[in-house]
């Protein structure tokens, strides 16, 4: 089954000591870009959420974002970060410096300085991270559902029009007979009116050899063969469902490549109408598509 690349999931899961807020959102991209807005507190398991990502997603840009609360009391949790704190007194230090004033420090003053103070897990490190993975494991599944959702809408779209695109490929290869008919008979009274004019014969063997290059100009049959092939092959594509859009995208290059031969091989008024629905519908599939994942 196909997923849309744009979708939406959110979850909200709260236990004794953490409450989680997860939502992922994300829109149709050519490779997989993924950015979290997380806590400062977890920003070190960056890297073990994206792979849990990876596993649920081949491409799109996602933009996952969590809110995180713990029920901790008092000031436990929390760590003052010294580098920060030394950097930051030695720049002012040395402006002060420069400046020819004084600099004393009131280290109260920290206390209010919200960069110089961390949360740390580090006895709960294993428990937090299980439960993020979790987290974020609802989350996607959530996100999931509604690409699945969409994804249906846009199968059951693509099939309707693939439909309509054999009927028509079907009377192109009904018309294409005709056509042929009907050159050879222009082709014929042209030459016999300027033959007539000149009191000339019609030389049946040479007109037979100009039918015979006429109708390998007019043939479409290799063409038509090969569009109706790649209208299959965009069924079995939907059929396997996942990582079908970059198939489904070039595919639908081929079909328009073979239909744009087709109405350049037969100049017929009918024809050309068939050629540019078809065109049109190609068109509609291309941009459906660029949202399959």
């Amino acid at each position: 089954m196909l997923r849309s690349m744009t979708g939406f999931g959110r979850r909200f899961l709260e236990d004794e000591g953490l409450t989680q807020i997860w939502e992922v959102r994300s829109v149709n991209g050519r490779h997989l870009d993924v950015r979290f807005r997380l806590p400062s507190r977890v920003r070190a398991f960056e890297p073990v959420l994206e792979k849990i990502v990876k596993a649920h997603a081949l491409r799109g840009r996602l933009d996952i974002s969590l809110v995180l609360q713990t029920k901790h009391e008092g000031p436990h949790g929390l760590y003052f970060n010294e580098d920060l704190a030394d950097a930051m007194l030695s720049s002012l230090s040395e402006y002060a410096q420069g400046r020819g004033d004084s600099f004393d420090i009131e280290y109260s003053r920290m206390l209010n300085v919200q960069s110089l103070w961390e949360e740390s897990a580090t006895d709960a490190d294993d428990e937090l991270m299980q439960g993020l993975l979790q987290g974020l494991e609802d989350a996607l599944e959530d996100w999931n559902e509604s690409r699945t959702a969409e994804g249906k809408a846009l199968e059951k779209d693509l099939r309707g029009r693939i439909l309509h695109m054999e009927e028509w490929a079907r009377s192109i290869r009904e018309r294409a007979p005709q056509i042929k008919e009907e050159r050879f008979a222009q082709l014929r009274e042209r030459l016999c009116d300027v033959l007539d004019r000149y009191a000339q014969d019609l030389d049946e063997g040479r007109f037979l050899q100009e039918t015979v290059l006429l109708a390998d100009k007019l043939d479409i049959s290799e063409e038509l063969t090969r569009l109706c092939a790649h209208l299959e092959r965009l069924r079995e594509l939907m059929d396997a469902g996942r990582d079908a859009g970059r198939k489904l995208d070039f595919t639908l290059q081929e079909c328009f490549r073979e239909i744009t031969t087709c109405g350049n091989k037969i100049q017929d008024l009918q024809v050309s109408r068939l050629v540019v629905d078809l065109k049109n519908e190609l068109e509609k599939c291309r941009e459906q598509v660029q949202n399959v994942e």
